[in-house]
């Protein structure tokens, strides 16, 4: 069976924002607003998703 995969999208700006927020934003691999990767659904990436919730749109793919 394969792995479920998250589409994370940045769905508001990160001026004004924690830099340990920022650092996260790019951690994921976002690099604008309305930017969009598609990740493995792991315990990590949950937690940073968790972490900057009110930035993003999370859909399980």
């Amino acid at each position: 069976m394969p792995k479920k995969q998250l589409k994370i999208t940045l769905v508001r700006s990160i001026n004004g924002t924690l830099p340990k927020h920022k650092a996260t934003v790019k951690g994921l691999g976002l690099r604008r607003m309305h930017h969009t990767v598609v990740l493995e659904n792991t315990a990590c990436i949950r937690g940073m998703v968790k972490k900057i919730d009110y930035l993003l749109s999370v859909e399980e793919v």
